[in-house]
């Protein structure tokens, strides 16, 4: 069973920083599509915050967190980091990582129902 393990996150105040990540095990990145990282709608729905191509490293950010948000990956630790940086209240949120790795139908980039594994979740709080 493939799992994602999330790691990171917490409270911050606003301008601050957070890096989070998240680790996969039994699944290498080299089997996957696609990477992201999503947060929670309050209708319980997932945005999409970031997403990569694994094989051609092209990356999309929300309009929302361009320029504030990296994703990076690292294939040989088998693990994702999103860095948060300038963080303002409105990213308060969970956030959750997410792999379309071994099959998963392609619904786009940064549609949830692309992905067919995911994190547990990890609270971010940004204060003002």
């Amino acid at each position: 069973q493939v799992q994602l393990v999330q790691s990171g996150g917490g409270s911050v105040q606003a301008g601050g920083s957070l890096r989070l990540s998240c680790a996969a095990s039994r699944v290498t990145f080299d089997r996957c599509d696609y990477l992201a990282w999503f947060r929670e709608l309050p209708d319980d729905r997932r945005e999409g915050v970031a997403s990569v191509i694994v094989r051609t490293g092209y990356t999309v950010y929300a309009d929302s967190v361009k320029d504030r948000f990296t994703f990076s990956h690292d294939n040989a630790r088998n693990t994702m980091y999103l860095q948060m940086n300038n963080l303002k209240q409105e990213d308060t949120d969970i956030y959750y990582c997410a792999a379309k790795c071994d099959g998963g139908t392609h619904n786009g980039l940064m549609n949830q129902w692309t992905y067919n594994y995911w994190g547990q979740g990890t609270q971010v709080t940004v204060s003002p």
